[in-house]
């Protein structure tokens, strides 16, 4: 069985903010090749060619 899920996002200058189809809402921020989600916490800084790096978050 596929499921689908239905999200929406807006972005405003470097905040995008997304809203998913039970009404949650959460956001991030994205500066050159450094961003940062609200919803986990996490850093991630993008590097030229593959890969990049992650750190930070919630643990859970």
């Amino acid at each position: 069985m596929i499921r689908f899920r239905a999200r929406k996002s807006h972005r405003c200058g470097p905040v995008r903010i997304t809203v998913n189809q039970a009404g949650r809402v959460t956001w991030g921020l994205k500066v050159g090749p450094w961003s940062w989600s609200q919803s986990t916490g996490r850093h991630s800084l993008d590097t030229p060619g593959p890969g990049g790096f992650t750190w930070g978050g919630r643990k859970r």
